[in-house]
């Protein structure tokens, strides 16, 4: 009131009785049509912005993070998924600390702050580990930096989505809320689409510190965009609607099962409760009681969910894996690299959350699938699919897979290379080891002889004589050793019989880079010798003039080598193709050449991803909006960050379950493993069926604003009309329109 409405001894004046009443009465309406329409709440314009610039931090770094591991780290690829599953899981599981931080001691608010400074560290230390520093301990550093995002993003995952939610008033803004959250999803998968296109981009195509690539560009752009993230967060900090900690609800419901426990020992015969919660009454009280059996009746909802993350996150690790040993050039010439398949994920999501808001879910309505346990049923059905599919490729790509190195201990391979001008005849003893016969063998000039099929028990040698058909060149003898189950390779040049190691072992699929060994038969005084890619930008490879050089990386497509200056071989490489160049010749005659394809890289093009990958996508939507929603409007109000964080959890455990099966390797195969997860997630699916089959879903409290205002004008019967309707509260909106059975 206004001061003037009070007389000098502080006694109010009197005031028209109908003015009050009117004043009253509007402010009565107004308050009421605050309260029945509430406006959109403009803070999560901010939440949103942020999860846009978090998610891209976190995907674009966790696209790229399995070929860091093994590219540039030295890992091969058994021990980078273990690693990339190890670091998904503590992503998932810190989210158990988030929750309690936020629930018992700084609110989500500044949990999200200060957890929000740790992830940006550890993302900065990434980017700076991916530097070629002396001396720095780049595993130790990535390992730190690693741990560092793994505490920060998973603490503050189960806070935003649950921060967000706390902006709606309910259950008003239930369909806004519903609308929020698609909105949410949709920016973590705007992030992760538009991150998974240029990281890669970065990695790849751009050059720093001397190397081809660049992945300290790659780890330092998504590393701007957290710090980014965070002063967005901070910029919207006057908007926001802040809910006081709960409490420990962790604690609280962990106190709830122990007096539970105690009570049935001690009460269980002379009391018999109907439900074994109920035994912690006396102790905790009925709200923490019945709040505690909401949360166990979701929980064992939750016990199958791990195998779907399990299938889910092998997107970011086998099937990147799986995509560098398929061809990535598609038409005109565009090359598709193995960590870009990862960004049709979040882009078909961006496509699939209208397309199923406006025509998948009505028309599943139609056939009555409308409730979420039924479409998380939907989810899980459609993961398994997928990865039966992803295994009808891995079997195609074993098929076609080159027989780069032996098959069998007993088997050697055995190449010969003839880098002179002139057809050599070998015969010998060995002759008929190598085909069952006695007929004179061939080698053609600047050719190669291979026999991939040799059976050798145990070591064995065997005399070499090849005689030339030429007067030009001079015989050559020498000893072939043979190892079982190894490969090995003989180059013939200065009239003598080189051996040397195939290197086979060193090669790469498709998808990855060229690699190239010289051949020289050229005087070794000639120099320099520059292997190098002219339109490429690439600064050349000097060799060392001897006859046999290492295997190198090399530019995809037109390459030179260059002899004192001058071009003495010209070729075209291939993704993946492991090639031999023999050179032979000198300076003042010319030089002749040939470029041999080794090993070469599989035709199956890397779209053939696609079915699984648009399969598993819809499995995506289907489960995790799904289970995002579901999470938060089942949850007690006092335990909504922390069933975030259950729910978050089982990604932990599903990614766990893939560290298992990797490091025991209960399958011989990729193929195969693939197929155990699709036929583990059949199974799950059975269980998850029995789980859900008798859930009764818990629907939201009415707003304690509206109830008490409501309240002010009740009478007696409707008050404990009131009480009664209390206990199951309303029917949400956002869950269609039938939540019965």
């Amino acid at each position: 009131m206004r001061t003037n409405d009070f007389e000098a001894n502080g006694k109010l004046k009197e005031m028209p009785t109908t003015t009050l009443t009117v004043d009253k009465q509007q402010a009565e309406q107004q308050r009421q049509q605050q309260l029945e329409f509430p406006e959109y709440p403009r803070s999560v314009a901010f939440i949103i912005s942020n999860e846009f610039c978090e998610r891209f931090n976190y995907y674009g770094m966790r696209a790229i993070l399995v070929l860091y591991l093994t590219h540039k780290l030295g890992y091969n690829e058994e021990t980078s998924t273990v690693l990339f599953h190890i670091f998904t899981m503590l992503v998932y599981i810190f989210p158990l600390l988030g929750a309690l931080i936020a629930d018992g001691w700084l609110g989500k608010y500044k949990t999200i702050l200060y957890l929000s400074i740790v992830y940006s560290l550890g993302a900065l230390i990434v980017a700076i580990g991916a530097v070629p520093i002396n001396a720095m301990p780049v595993k130790l550093v990535t390992i730190v930096g690693l741990i560092f995002i793994a505490v920060g993003t998973g603490g503050i995952k189960p806070c935003v989505a649950a921060f967000g939610g706390d902006q709606f008033q309910l259950p008003e803004q239930s369909l806004e809320l519903a609308k929020f959250f698609s909105l949410f999803y949709f920016a973590i998968n705007a992030g992760s689409m538009i991150s998974t296109t240029v990281t890669p981009i970065l990695r790849a195509d751009v050059h720093c510190f001397g190397d081809d690539d660049c992945y300290s560009l790659a780890f330092g752009v998504p590393a701007v965009l957290m710090v980014v993230s965070m002063l967005i967060f901070v910029a919207g900090r006057g908007r926001y609607r802040m809910q006081p900690p709960a409490g420990n609800m962790i604690f609280g419901v962990s106190q709830c099962i122990t007096n539970a426990y105690k009570g049935w020992r001690q009460n269980r015969k002379e009391k018999p409760m109907n439900h074994f919660l109920d035994y912690a009454t006396p102790v905790v009280g009925q709200q923490m009681v019945d709040e505690t059996k909401c949360l166990v009746k979701i929980l064992v909802l939750y016990l199958p969910f791990p195998v779907f993350w399990a299938l889910s996150d092998q997107q970011g690790s086998r099937w990147t894996f799986q995509a560098t040993h398929m061809n990535g050039n598609i038409w005109g010439g565009y090359e598709i690299k193995p960590d870009q398949m990862q960004v049709i994920n979040p882009l078909l999501i961006l496509a699939f959350i209208p397309l199923f808001d406006y025509v998948i879910y009505p028309l599943l309505s139609k056939i009555g699938i409308r409730r979420p346990l039924q479409k998380l049923t939907i989810g899980l059905l459609l993961a398994a699919v997928g990865f039966f599919l992803s295994a009808v490729v891995e079997m195609r790509l074993e098929q076609l897979e080159p027989a780069a190195l032996p098959e069998s201990t007993e088997i050697a391979h055995l190449r010969l290379y003839n880098g002179m001008p002139c057809r050599y005849v070998f015969t010998g003893e060995f002759s008929g080891e190598f085909n069952n016969s006695a007929h004179k063998q061939f080698i053609e000039p600047l050719g190669m002889w291979s026999n991939l099929t040799l059976h050798v028990p145990q070591p064995k040698q065997f005399e070499f004589s090849a005689k030339s058909e030429s007067s030009k060149c001079s015989n050559i003898q020498g000893r072939i050793h043979l190892q079982p189950g190894k490969s090995v390779s003989y180059f013939l040049a200065q009239d003598s019989l080189l051996e040397f190691s195939d290197g086979l072992n060193s090669v790469h699929h498709a998808n990855s880079a060229p690699l190239i060994r010289t051949l020289l038969n050229t005087p070794l005084n000639e120099g320099p010798i520059l292997l190098k890619a002219p339109v490429s930008g690439i600064p050349g490879i000097t060799l060392d003039g001897s006859n046999l050089s290492a295997i190198h990386e090399v530019a995809l497509g037109y390459g030179e080598l260059n002899i004192n200056g001058k071009r003495a071989a010209s070729f075209e490489t291939r993704n993946g193709g492991l090639y031999s160049l023999l050179v032979q010749g000198n300076a003042h005659d010319g030089y002749q050449y040939n470029m041999l394809m080794v090993v070469p890289p599989t035709s199956l093009s890397i779209l053939w991803q696609l079915p699984q990958i648009v399969i598993m996508t819809a499995a995506e939507i289907m489960f995790s909006v799904t289970g995002l929603e579901f999470s938060f409007t089942q949850a007690p109000v006092s335990m909504k960050a922390v069933l975030q964080a259950c729910w978050l959890l089982s990604v932990a455990i599903g990614n766990m379950i893939v560290v298992v099966i990797a490091e025991l390797k209960f399958v011989g195969s990729q193929s195969a493993e693939f197929a155990l997860f699709a036929a583990l997630m059949l199974i799950n699916l059975l269980i998850f069926l029995l789980l859900a089959r008798n859930y009764k879903y818990t629907n939201m409290p009415e707003n304690p604003e509206k109830s008490f205002l409501d309240e002010l004008t009740m009478n007696k019967d409707q008050k404990k009309h009131v009480q009664i309707a209390a206990e199951g509260s309303y029917r949400n909106a956002a869950f269609d329109h039938d939540l019965n059975a």
